[in-house]
């Protein structure tokens, strides 16, 4: 029996499921438990592509055992992460939980690669089982394999049993693993496949960027268009200038808008906004977004190397019966990272997601403070890339 309020549990004819990730709602070891149980029913092959890997002591364990236990059984491993998105370690401090990436990674003793990008990231979070045969399966969505993510941030996470999809992201992870760059794609890189939620079809389209950065953008801002009955988002971040327009649009056609930000991450944003006279606009504009849909912010911890990172971490919108989710904040930075993007068409998904959306706007709600046209001193703290414009 399944007791965590925050699982939806695909039914048995389903393809597709979730598990939704509230600060203080499930505890590290509780999803180091989940990653451990899914990545041990790999028959042939493990392929991980991460952006953040540290784990403390405990969770590193959990995960380990699993990954061992696996290799031992003779099944091919391999990892790559972002080479070169994490601070450093600060001179004279040696907590076992704040490792870089690379030296966690490094130190776990399976095949992996960094993976370099020139003002990008390597952005993944997902897992793929088993690639080329029945049986594969995809881990992806918002959440880094971080103790802080798994129990101080909101995040998603959407699990596929589809070989079709298993195979994009194949295509995607071998194409960072031959030359560990991010750069343009050989080939489209981008696909589609028909799963089951809930008993009824769930058209899935997968996109990667930076391939099909410039595409994502544009096809996010077309579907927020197209949008007529109600939107519902759940963002880190909101700035790219297509998106904004889109959003605007919307509420100058009255659709109703409900979520969540992150509104100290909107904030350094902001700074940077109030930096660049091309983009003094956008200030308006989101205040004036967050205003008509009575947003929700999450006022996160601002960031430091040893700071609590507790940031409300989704990247999710819900449109009509829509749901946009993966790795792609709603950035321009994000066009030019290594990032997966998924529109998933099914009403009862929608409504799973916005349930979730729901349960996290009313955490924070009471306590919200409130994104205003005016200016801000306070710079973002270089060490959050996903909230750079």
């Amino acid at each position: 029996m399944n007791n965590n309020p925050n699982t939806t549990a695909a039914p048995t004819n389903s393809s597709i499921e979730t598990y939704f990730l509230i600060a203080g709602s499930q505890t590290a070891d509780d999803v180091a438990n989940r990653i451990a149980a899914f990545v041990s029913q790999a028959k042939e092959t493990i392929e991980i592509a991460i952006y953040s890997f540290s784990l403390c002591p405990e969770q590193r364990s959990i995960i380990v055992n699993a990954l061992q236990e696996r290799a031992n059984a003779g099944v091919k491993i391999r990892i790559a992460y972002d080479a070169g998105s994490q601070q450093p370690i600060i001179a004279g401090y040696s907590d076992p939980c704040d490792l870089t990436t690379p030296q966690f990674v490094s130190a776990l003793g399976f095949t992996s690669r960094a993976i370099e990008g020139y003002r990008a990231l390597m952005h993944h979070k997902y897992i793929v089982l088993d690639s080329g045969t029945p049986q594969a399966q995809v881990w992806t969505g918002s959440t880094n394999f971080t103790d802080e993510s798994w129990s101080d941030e909101e995040n998603n996470i959407i699990i596929f049993q589809s070989p079709e999809l298993a195979r994009f992201y194949t295509l995607d992870f071998e194409e960072l693993w031959v030359d560990a760059n991010i750069s343009a794609p050989v080939h489209m890189d981008s696909g589609e496949a028909t799963l089951m939620y809930d008993g009824k079809p769930a058209y899935v389209l997968v996109n990667f960027s930076p391939g099909e950065g410039d595409w994502i953008d544009e096809s996010i801002a077309n579907a927020i268009s197209r949008a007529k009955e109600r939107i519902t988002i759940a963002a880190v971040v909101i700035t790219s200038t297509r998106i904004i327009h889109a959003l605007q649009d919307a509420v100058q056609r009255g659709v109703p808008i409900e979520g969540i930000y992150d509104w100290t991450q909107m904030e350094g944003v902001k700074y940077q906004w109030q930096l660049v006279p091309a983009n003094t606009w956008k200030i308006e504009a989101f205040a004036g977004i967050v205003k008509y849909g009575n947003l929700v912010g999450k006022k996160s911890t601002p960031y430091t190397p040893t700071s609590k990172h507790d940031y409300m971490h989704n990247k999710v919108m819900v449109l009509d019966n829509a749901v946009l989710t993966g790795s792609y904040n709603f950035s321009r930075h994000a066009q030019q990272n290594a990032e997966n993007a998924l529109i998933i068409e099914s009403a009862a998904l929608a409504s799973t997601y916005r349930d979730y959306i729901h349960s996290i706007t009313a955490k924070y709600a009471p306590r919200t403070p409130t994104f205003t046209t005016q200016p801000t001193t306070t710079p973002l703290t270089p060490g959050t890339p996903e909230a750079t414009e």
